[in-house]
């Protein structure tokens, strides 16, 4: 893996956009083109980088939601108006507030869930923030068929089942396992459980190793993420509300991130 010490992370967001299902809550994941270049073929939350005047990394995050996966976070505006915008984005390349004119968007229903870094030895670095949504009334989401290709509704549970199938980074497999029980209680629960968790925010910077399973990345309150790891580093303390569960991601030989304990892990739940 090529080292990326010098690599300034760039502005980014993403969402994770929520719907109460039949059985369970559900997330939408878009699947990135396997030409892309960056976790091509894997599924997503919908999200991207910062575009100059993005100060607010919400507004990023609800353009890139709306460029993504079509499912704009404003009132009073029809499947038709939402679709001529959307070309508007993605092949005319207009400004998200010119697309919009003066129909205000609704930053305020988004809540911030995490904020992580790319670890440092890679090329591609991030600094994206996370935040949730819940799916727009009378809206339907749909790929652009451009960055993305295919989509899928999973709660928790299931991304989990088939983590290997969807090709699911660490970001998304790290989410989907702390939200199995928040999202037990519904939207509401997995809403309070990403409050509790904001009043304690810290910037998760993965680092990685070589361990007997292979190439490995370690999370910030991991055992050995100072002694073992490689690159710039954010160390956690191991008491930090955040660290919990398993510390550390493992490559799987048939492609696939596998989240595992690693030594002296802490307790399995917040």
């Amino acid at each position: 893996m090529a080292q990326g010490q010098d690599v300034q992370p760039r502005a980014a967001a993403s969402v994770i956009l929520m719907r109460e299902g039949a059985r369970a809550v559900e997330i939408y994941l878009l699947r990135r083109h396997r030409n892309a270049s960056f976790m091509s073929s894997s599924y997503v939350f919908p999200g991207g980088i910062a575009e100059e005047g993005e100060d607010d990394l919400r507004l990023t995050a609800a353009r890139e939601l709306f460029e993504e996966a079509g499912v704009l976070l404003a009132e009073g505006s029809n499947e038709a108006q939402r679709e001529a915008w959307r070309h508007t984005l993605n092949v005319d390349k207009q400004p998200f507030a010119q697309t919009l004119g003066q129909r205000p968007l609704q930053l305020e229903t988004m809540q911030y869930y995490a904020h992580w870094i790319t670890p440092s030895v890679e090329k591609r670095r991030y600094s994206a923030q996370f935040f949730m949504a819940t799916m727009p009334k009378g809206q339907v989401a749909s790929p652009d068929n451009r960055e993305t290709v295919d989509e899928v509704w999973v709660s928790p549970e299931e991304a989990l089942e088939r983590a290997t199938e969807l090709h699911l980074p660490p970001p998304q497999l790290r989410t989907f396992f702390e939200l199995v029980e928040p999202s037990k209680a519904g939207i509401a629960g997995m809403l309070a459980f990403a409050r509790k968790g904001q009043a304690h925010a810290h910037a998760i910077l993965p680092r990685a190793c070589a361990s007997a399973e292979g190439l490995t990345l370690l999370m910030p309150w991991d055992a050995e993420y100072l002694s073992a790891g490689n690159g710039a580093s954010l160390p956690m303390a191991a008491d930090h509300p955040l660290a919990w569960g398993p510390s550390r991601f493992v490559l799987q030989a048939g492609g696939g991130w596998k989240h595992i304990a690693g030594p002296s892990a802490g307790p399995s739940a917040a």
